[in-house]
């Protein structure tokens, strides 16, 4: 059985969006349960400020004075997203395992001693199964169908329900930020990664405050990225439509000559001819549509930007000022 060496830390990564209301309850619950699990002193929390403009940069860095030694802020130049934010404290997170989770109260640290047995035991990532949620009814709806959906279509296995709150190894962080892809869904790249993995069931909690930061759109999008990232099967299926299509219109062809040349009872049906090209222009503008989510992706990785634009740190009542790309 493993265990944390002499001088080694647990890490916790959150990114922050407007939240300035919830820091201080949110710092104050973990270092509570730290202290509580028995590493109040063998702890770093990376906090990412991820473009906020409630003040949250302010009281981000008013916290660190009340817990000196165990903070660091990093603020980003603009919002760059989540997947962006969790990256940027990645790669300042300096503990022997990561705890990466949300910081709208909706993830119960509360399971960190549970993840840290999971670790010690030999699992090199601990994830969270979200065994119940809070939101709306027709919200779970989605969420549950999007999970089912992504799980039959992925080319790697991806557990269903699996959130971005979870345990890493830091062998396991190290190789997550090697990946060099921009469009980044974190619970699908830290399940093709591999290694010892185990989920465990974690009930999701309301946010504090009931307002999502993320809207339907932001939804929408993170499903659509999960889905064109892990699976190829919106290409395959639109070949098997193209053959099909291909094949009907053969028939529909030689329908049509048949009845021109040999039986005469060729019938003026503009409502069908008129339905039929409707039908398989929509199909093509459709095909296209999905081959170019393909190509936007692959754009967006070979113009090589980086993921996040560092403004600057603040640390032990200290201020970094220099900018700093990362890809």
């Amino acid at each position: 059985m493993r265990d944390l060496g002499p001088h080694s830390v647990i890490s916790v990564v959150a990114p922050f969006y407007n939240e300035v209301k919830n820091i201080q309850t949110f710092v104050e619950e973990l270092e509570n349960e730290f202290e509580k699990i028995g590493f109040a002193d063998k702890h770093e929390l990376i906090l990412v400020n991820d473009g906020s403009t409630d003040g949250s940069d302010r009281e981000l860095e008013r916290i660190i004075t009340e817990h000196p030694g165990k903070i660091k802020v990093i603020h980003l130049s603009r919002n760059f997203g989540h997947a962006s934010a969790v990256y940027a404290g990645l790669e300042h997170a300096s503990g022997e395992v990561i705890i990466l989770m949300d910081s709208d109260m909706q993830d119960d640290p509360g399971f960190f001693y549970l993840f840290l047995q999971k670790w010690r035991e030999g699992y090199d990532v601990v994830y969270s199964k979200r065994s119940s949620r809070r939101e709306s009814p027709p919200l779970r709806f989605l969420f549950w169908l999007f999970y089912r959906i992504l799980f039959l279509m992925s080319d790697t296995y991806i557990p269903p329900d699996a959130g971005n709150f979870a345990l890493m190894d830091k062998r396991v962080v190290n190789i997550l930020l090697s990946l060099p892809e921009k469009n980044i869904y974190v619970p699908g790249l830290r399940a093709w990664i591999g290694f010892n993995q185990i989920g465990v069931p974690v009930p999701r909690r309301i946010r504090y405050d009931d307002l999502p930061r993320t809207n339907l759109k932001g939804k929408w999008n993170l499903a659509i990225n999960a889905i064109f990232s892990f699976s190829y099967l919106p290409l395959i299926i639109f070949r098997v439509l193209g053959i099909l299509a291909l094949m009907v219109s053969l028939l529909l062809a030689s329908f049509t000559l048949y009845h021109k040349f040999i039986s005469g009872l060729a019938v003026k049906a503009w409502a069908s001819n008129l339905i039929t090209i409707t039908f398989f222009g929509g199909l093509n503008l459709f095909g296209i549509g999905i081959i170019g989510e393909y190509i936007s992706r692959i754009y967006n990785e070979v113009r090589a930007r980086p993921r996040y634009i560092i403004d600057r740190i603040a640390e032990d009542n200290t201020v970094s000022g220099n900018k700093q790309n990362h890809g």
